[in-house]
């Protein structure tokens, strides 16, 4: 099962001003709303999810470590 992110509108778009902003500023390119658009759609659905699992998986060990000091309390 494949999830996508969503975005509210106002997210997407201040992250296509932020792509455009950061073209002009970097590359002195003048992006469009639309290629800022696919530039972001290509980073949500092929970057995001690496992000999305480093996330988890830095999550899952930090309960972990958590987990494993719970057991330092035990009385014997």
């Amino acid at each position: 099962m494949e999830y996508k992110i969503k975005l509210s509108q106002e997210k997407r778009q201040y992250m296509i001003s932020s792509i455009k902003t950061y073209f002009m500023e970097e590359r002195d390119e003048n992006l469009g709303d639309l290629a800022a658009g696919i530039i972001l759609d290509f980073f949500i659905d092929k970057l995001a999810p690496e992000f999305y699992n480093q996330g988890v998986y830095d999550s899952y060990k930090y309960m972990s470590d958590r987990i494993e000091d719970l057991l330092g309390i035990q009385k014997y």
